[in-house]
């Protein structure tokens, strides 16, 4: 979109995939070559450098159109092309990747409140998993790197959250892990953590059976010794709650 405005001329397939893939890959030219065979691998050579001069004269349209053309939103040369980076653009996969790269070396006890405000942004740009429902493979590979991304961050968050004491929203980010793979072991078991330290033995007790169910489904495997040690200790009434810290420093590497 450009000034609230969603932009026309780019509802064409292929100028989606073009477009997309330009500003994904935004920070170096990209070979004319490599993206004839990327878009139109089952076409010959000649064919598919004709289909890519079309769609690029479509994109190109559909972005001159907007602003006179006054500054080129794509560079294109006889060898490559490239989102122009002098253009003002926003792009929301940078943003989230920039904020991911800025927290991801820091252990959650490092973790400042700016760094808190910075994930909370970070993940309030998820909205979706990156090109769902496209099934090329270049797709399927930076969705599953951006999901990875997104689940390392929100980790992250029930860290800090379980640090801090702020029980209900580590609940509500491992949530939101489990919504992306409900297998996910380590998370059932911070929600058991996080619901004893809340004062809710109960749910905890309840989220064991879920991560149970949840791994006999996805992998056909019972739970860890790791986990069916925290669920006993649970259902005992025996766990001495430690330094969320100590458990964290051991998982996160």
């Amino acid at each position: 979109s450009r000034e609230n405005q969603t932009l026309g001329g780019i509802h064409a397939r292929k100028v989606q995939e073009l477009f997309c893939y330009l500003a994904l890959f935004h920070d170096r030219p990209q070979p004319r070559e490599a993206l004839c065979e990327l878009l139109w691998c089952d076409q010959p050579s000649a064919c598919s450098r004709k289909y890519l001069r079309q769609t690029l004269w479509k994109l190109q349209s559909a972005l001159t159109s907007v602003d006179g053309g006054i500054t080129p939103d794509i560079l294109a040369d006889t060898d490559w092309i490239q989102l122009n980076p002098s253009a003002d653009h926003i792009l929301d996969v940078v943003d989230f990747e920039h904020a991911s790269n800025l927290i991801r070396d820091k252990r959650a006890h490092e973790l400042t409140a700016d760094d808190f405000l910075i994930a909370q942004k970070a993940i309030s740009l998820y909205r979706g998993d990156l090109f769902e429902g496209w099934y090329q493979d270049w797709c399927i590979s930076e969705r599953e790197r951006f999901q990875m991304m997104y689940i390392t961050l929100l980790d992250k968050m029930v860290q800090y959250c379980e640090l801090h004491q702020n029980y209900e929203a580590g609940l509500a980010y491992c949530s939101e892990i489990l919504r992306h793979d409900r297998a996910y072991e380590r998370t059932h078991r911070q929600m058991m953590r996080l619901y004893v330290m809340s004062g809710d033995r109960t749910s905890a007790l309840r989220q064991y059976e879920r991560c149970v169910s949840a791994l006999q489904d996805e992998l056909n495997v019972a739970p860890s010794e790791r986990t069916s040690r925290l669920h006993d200790q649970i259902r005992q009434d025996t766990l001495k709650n430690p330094p969320a810290s100590q458990e964290m420093e051991i998982d996160i590497k």
